[in-house]
């Protein structure tokens, strides 16, 4: 009976059911003599019981706001017992939060050698169309450190905390500490570079919050200690330009970024890179309070290849960091690597040690190189791009293109010509997607420029992208409205932003939807100027319940100028089983604020198992405001569980922890291990019945563990009315203490 069933959901999993989007998580980097633990009661009387018993062990720092827990600092042996004490609540199992962006310590260019390299570049600074520089402000840049020696960042640095070494040198991870990294600094440059680089808000004061160690690797823990940190030391505004797979608002980093907003800190928060698919927006970007940024895509031109004989047009992505892909007549093509020179060479993503093909195809003096991507990013862990230097333009190429490339190639010689195609301004294709798991909130809250960001790094400049580049261009824009108006109140801040930001559009000049970008692009200037404040702009109505159900918003409008505003409702597009009660036309005074209700009607069986979403209009005197909305059915299609990973656990050995957070009620979770290659089933790692909504955590042996390798994990869910949800999600697996018994390896 087990084996059936264990077909059947193979089956399941083989029709393609919703995508988990998950990474895999790697083993957690700690460091070997500094750790924080999470304590029960009053954290200071149980600093002075480890100062009086345990001597040999250093009290690094207290935290009691964000985080109630300890820095311990010693020998390990000390610190695991410290994992013992009563008050001590285990090192749990922590989200792993990874940077992606790092570099192989090769030299960075000059801002002018990149301008030479790279087409459509983006410089911070053109988001600031006003007078203001954000001086007299303090950011907070949670992170992977900052190269505070940087000419462009040493004027505007004023300190920080490192919570990885635990020490007051928030330096970014050199290359003597293991894997460099750069992404705090680029982060910190977007905000207040002033030098060859301007950030948006050039006088604004920098600090350095060190959360994320070599590789950029670090864990909610650090996080959340990090942000405490930051508190104490009286931050205006905090960036987290970091986030994981979990899309549920519960999540510990997700509370702490709320209770940091209720202290009085504005926390910008970047979405994540796990779009185009909804439901992808990641703790803490989920925080209720925070300003969630997606990432906006400029004007740009992106290359295309042509066969001449067929026309036919193949699209590819470059790799960034390589050379631009801009050859200037067309080339042989080829997939031998005997034939590479003077070729473009195509090489499947198959091969083990990708990165030793391409330099090897390098060395061969290949024209350019095309990667067949028969793997998603999300199925395997990443290719370490930063591990080479670029000598050639790379892209890659779908399997589907690769294979019509193969077969004309096998007939005939075929030449390659490279062409551009122009894209207008949208929202990036990465970008993560709302809405959100349980509350249905629509996230995120709207969005920045975020491809070919050109910013500091160590040692010179780099152009990067993702939503990690758009958050701190909102951290500078709020820089800039602080200064302009320092009366006014982070609610209002963030309120003028959404209110005053504009909609973007599809190439069929529709309205993109309010998952994909929120309120839209960010105006600074126009926020500043607003007229007009609407302090809860985007309308998450929830989930109806029962067949008839009336959902009352409350909207807060305020003329903020000295003269009296009309304003009126336009009708917004019928949706069956959606109806709206909209206020009258209605004036405010000047500087009058008015709360006033808007009610939507829902009829169940008249909608769509699906989300619903859209756009209502708001009529001013001079200007029109557009305020987004979202719906979520309740049969819609959205996950039943997320952010599963496991991890050996650094202090108790032959011991892992696990985690996996369950968004609704569910009868029983279980977990399957598939080889991903063959989809032939493996064994059951692990079993939870009557999961709670949230995070599940707990422990396994390494035995039960099992192998290491490279696994697709079905994670199986049953729910309360017997039904059943599959969704695979890939996992990396490094259990060294593993031991296969007799039976096994025989």
């Amino acid at each position: 009976m087990r084996k059936l069933l264990q077909f059947i959901l193979l089956i399941v999993f083989l029709t393609g059911l919703t995508y988990l989007y998950t990474p895999p998580v790697a083993a957690l980097e700690k460091t070997k003599d500094a750790i924080i633990v999470e304590v029960e009661g009053d954290p200071h009387e149980h600093e002075q019981y480890i100062t009086k018993y345990h001597p040999e062990v250093q009290v690094v720092a207290v935290y009691d706001q964000l985080l109630t827990g300890l820095a311990l600092q010693g020998e390990p042996k000390q610190l695991a017992k410290m994992t013992t004490l009563a008050f001590v609540k285990a090192v749990h199992p922590t989200t792993v939060y990874q940077i992606d962006t790092g570099t192989n310590g090769s030299p960075a260019p000059t801002v002018t050698e990149l301008e030479d390299k790279l087409p459509d570049l983006v410089f911070p600074h053109v988001m600031n169309d006003t007078r203001y520089t954000g001086k007299g402000v303090k950011i907070g840049v949670i992170d992977t450190g900052i190269d505070y020696t940087h000419p462009d960042l040493e004027k505007n640095y004023a300190g920080g905390y490192d919570l990885v070494d635990l020490d007051d040198d928030p330096m970014e991870t050199t290359i003597e500490e293991g894997k460099p990294t750069l992404h705090g600094s680029h982060v910190a440059g977007i905000i207040a570079a002033n030098g060859d680089v301007q950030g948006v808000a050039p006088d604004a004061s920098l600090y350095a919050y060190r959360a994320l160690g070599p590789g950029g690797t670090g864990t909610s823990i650090q996080v959340i200690a990090a942000m405490e940190e930051a508190l104490k030391d009286g931050m205006d505004i905090m960036n987290l330009s970091l986030g994981n797979a979990i899309n549920g608002p519960d999540f510990p980093t997700s509370m702490a970024v709320n209770r940091a907003m209720e202290l009085g800190v504005l926390v910008v928060i970047a979405a994540g890179n796990s779009g185009p698919d909804n439901w992808t927006v990641g703790a803490p970007a989920t925080a209720t309070k925070a300003l969630s940024v997606g990432a906006a895509a400029h004007t740009s031109k992106l290359p295309y290849l042509v066969e001449p004989n067929t026309e036919k047009h193949i699209p590819i992505q470059p790799i960034q960091g390589s050379p631009v892909w801009d050859l200037k007549k067309d080339y042989p093509f080829t997939q031998s690597p005997q034939e590479a020179t003077g070729h473009i060479l195509l090489i499947s993503d198959k091969q083990k040690n990708i990165l030793k093909h391409v330099q090897q195809a390098e060395q061969s003096d290949v024209v350019a190189i095309l990667i067949e991507k028969t793997i998603e990013d999300t199925e395997r862990p990443p290719i370490d791009w930063t591990a080479i230097s670029f000598q050639v333009p790379i892209a890659n190429i779908s399997t589907k293109q690769a294979k019509s490339l193969r077969e004309v190639a096998q007939t005939k010689q075929i030449y390659l010509e490279t062409k551009e195609r122009t894209f207008n301004p949208g929202v990036a294709s990465f970008s993560s997607r709302g809405p959100v798991v349980a509350n249905w909130d629509l996230k995120p809250d709207l969005i920045a420029p975020g491809t070919n960001i050109v910013s500091t790094v160590p040692g010179g400049y780099q152009a990067l992208q993702g939503t990690s580049m758009a958050a701190p261009h909102i951290a500078g824009a709020t820089a800039l409205l602080k200064e302009a108006h320092p009366d006014w109140s982070n609610e209002k801040i963030i309120a003028a932003l959404k209110t005053t930001a504009k909609q973007m559009y599809n190439e069929e000049n529709e309205w993109l939807d309010p998952i994909v970008q929120g309120t839209g692009l960010a105006q600074p200037k126009r926020a500043i100027e607003a007229r007009t404040i609407v302090y809860n702009s985007s309308f998450a109505i929830g989930m109806p319940e029962g067949a008839f159900d009336d959902k009352k918003i409350q909207l807060k409008i305020e003329n903020t100028t000295d003269d009296p505003i009309r304003y009126s409702f336009s009708i917004p597009h019928v949706q069956p089983g959606i109806s709206w009660q909209l206020p009258l036309t209605f004036e405010l005074q000047g500087n009058e604020m008015r709360t006033m209700t808007v009610d939507t009607r829902l009829k169940q069986t008249l909608l769509k198992d699906n989300i619903h979403q859209g756009w209502l209009t708001l009529n001013g005197s001079t200007e029109t405001i557009s305020l987004p909305y979202v719906l979520v059915h309740p049969e819609a299609s959205y996950p039943k569980a997320m952010g599963f990973g496991i991890s050996p656990n650094a202090y108790q050995p032959k011991t892992w922890s696990y985690q996996i957070y369950v968004t609704k009620d569910v009868e029983q979770v279980a977990v399957h291990l598939y080889n991903p290659d063959t989809l032939m089933y493996d064994r059951r790692l692990l079993l939870i019945d009557d999961p709670a909504v949230g995070m599940n955590e707990g422990e396994l042996t390494a035995d039960e563990v099992g192998e290491s390798g490279f696994y697709t994990a079905l994670i199986t869910i049953q729910l309360t009315d017997g039904t059943w949800k599959t969704e695979p999600t890939p996992l990396l697996i490094e259990n060294e203490t593993y031991e296969k018994t007799d039976d096994e390896s025989s």
